[in-house]
């Protein structure tokens, strides 16, 4: 059951923010085709890999996981500047639209406030992944630029697709996925209100929080 002001909450936000032509199995299908296209480009160019080349896919995953990490505990959750969009989208928009006791989106339509929007797509993409890409091909080679993109990428898909599975119901196909159960409980504790801006900063896998001190352990 919903609480009565998570309720009331989603339906001021679905009338005054979701677009009556919005499509929550576009935006996913969208996100996940670009994705998948850029992926499977740079991998089919990676050709004679070197095994100290195959090192740069750890190193990109562990870099993401960092940057996830501060990203979610920095202007996620602390009002800075000109990224005060991201605060305003995340801790006050995502964590009032879902909380502890309602975790579970209540249809396609509500993709909207899991999803990144798909500009974010554009905004990683241009000011991210590809510029990165050609300084490491300038400096290591191209299979070291394409296996960084086709890695970070990879994580960001990783991310939208772990984020969605930790939003549904947990009886649903999807929420009886084996792997999911010890990563929603790491969320489901983040998304309560008292331990959000202090614990559980990992969406995707709790690396950075084990090392970092800051996951909730339950007593």
């Amino acid at each position: 059951m919903v609480p009565a002001a998570i309720t009331s909450y989603r339906v001021d936000y679905r009338s005054a923010n979701v677009s009556p032509r919005y499509s929550g199995v576009i935006h996913f299908l969208f996100t996940s085709t670009v994705c998948l296209g850029i992926m499977a480009y740079a991998i089919l160019h990676v050709s004679h890999v070197t095994g100290l080349q195959l090192l740069t896919v750890p190193i990109t995953f562990m870099y993401a996981n960092l940057v996830e990490y501060l990203g979610h505990r920095g202007p996620m959750h602390r009002k800075t500047g000109f990224l005060s969009i991201i605060f305003e989208r995340h801790a006050l928009q995502h964590h009032s639209f879902f909380t502890h006791d309602a975790m579970e989106c209540e249809s396609p339509r509500d993709y909207k406030m899991i999803l990144f929007p798909p500009i974010m797509i554009v905004f990683f993409f241009g000011l991210f992944a590809v510029p990165i890409g050609f300084l490491i091909r300038y400096a290591l080679g191209a299979n070291v630029a394409l296996l960084f993109v086709t890695t970070s990428v990879g994580y960001f898909l990783n991310y939208e697709w772990l984020h969605w599975l930790y939003h549904q119901s947990p009886d649903s196909f999807f929420g009886r996925l084996p792997f999911i159960g010890g990563l929603r409980r790491h969320h489901f504790h983040h998304h309560n209100k008292m331990l959000m801006g202090r614990y559980n900063f990992n969406i995707t896998y709790p690396i950075c929080d084990r090392l970092l001190g800051t996951t909730y352990r339950q007593r």
